[in-house]
């Protein structure tokens, strides 16, 4: 049976990820330090034999037994509030983290797969975006602890992969929602549905024009899945092109819960991207890839699994960090 190691693998994707590669016939090995993860992601794979579970901060030095084909690495704190809140840690574990997890791969001839995002590009002077835009960011901004340490990440998987020969690949993951999902992480998305489930006005900041393109995470995780077992090692985008505005899809979201709130408009937060729209061409070519559930399908989903949370869960996603 063929091992793999995810790491964030309590998180949102790191989780899909998990049951994908169970689905697969892997013996799956899911590390995680849980600081923005939830074992109650996962917890229905801990029965199972092909599933083992290390608490373990990646920043730190990594090691498993034995021999080990494939790493995906998905440990990073990935939300607005989590990266402002503990930006020291973001930019850790795209650095040190990511060191020791090419060095373990280095040891165990695996193939590695980095996490990256669309986030490297910044407030985007190219659009839509392809995998040549080198970006517009501000290093020293309030997102500039995650935007760059993607961006290191990025750059110091092409040096192993160029000096040491080491087989890696680089997903630019685009904007992805699904069961999961943690409300008020400071996406629109959750933070929508979960203002809308708390019978609270739902807040866009700016006047709603920007632009956001959302992909459904099947949808992303079979991208991810083929971009693995390719021979292609330069970054992949990997994301849903249908763009929509931020009032747009408020409006969505107000139809899709049936609530009555209203809209409120608040400042436009520092260096926050006025456009995001994926060009998946690439995807298309080498990986024979592209999104097939609709928006309207995949909200649905969406919305129901939060429609299951308690009203305990509800208020601890809005005070997580008060």
């Amino acid at each position: 049976m063929k091992r793999v190691l995810i790491t964030g693998a309590a998180g949102f994707l790191g989780s899909h990820l998990c049951d994908r590669f169970i689905k697969e016939d892997f013996q799956v090995i899911g590390m995680d330090n849980l600081i923005t993860g939830d074992l109650k992601n996962i917890e229905h794979l801990f029965k199972l034999k092909n599933f083992e579970f290390y608490h373990h901060d990646v920043s730190k030095f990594v090691h498993v037994p034995g021999e080990l084909p494939y790493i995906l690495h998905f440990a990073s704190p990935a939300s607005p509030i989590d990266y402002l809140k503990i930006p020291i840690q973001t930019l850790k574990v795209s650095s040190l983290g990511t060191h020791n997890l090419l060095g373990l791969a280095k040891n165990k001839k695996s193939r590695i797969l980095v996490a990256s995002t669309s986030e490297v590009y910044g407030d985007p002077q190219v659009h839509p975006q392809t995998e040549d835009y080198w970006g517009n960011v501000n290093p020293v901004g309030p997102r500039g602890v995650y935007d760059e340490a993607k961006r290191f990440q990025e750059a110091l998987t092409m040096a192993y992969h160029t000096y040491h020969g080491l087989e890696t690949r680089i997903v630019r993951i685009f904007n992805t929602y699904g069961p999961r999902m943690r409300l008020n992480d400071g996406r629109v998305l959750p933070a929508f549905i979960g203002q809308a489930l708390r019978g609270e006005d739902l807040t866009i900041f700016g006047d709603g024009s920007q632009t956001r393109s959302f992909c459904y995470v099947d949808d992303l995780v079979e991208g991810i899945y083929r971009l693995l077992m390719s021979d292609y090692h330069l970054p992949v985008n990997i994301g849903n092109p249908d763009e929509i505005t931020i009032k747009e899809f408020a409006d969505e979201i107000i139809k899709l819960t049936s609530t009555k709130q209203k809209v409120i408009c608040k400042p436009l937060p520092v260096d926050d991207p006025k456009q995001r729209q994926p060009d998946i061409s690439l995807a298309k070519k080498v990986l024979g890839w592209e999104p097939k559930v609709q928006r309207a399908e995949g909200l649905e989903i969406t919305y129901n699994y939060f429609k299951g949370l308690t009203q305990e869960e509800l208020y601890k996603s809005k005070h997580r960090f008060e």
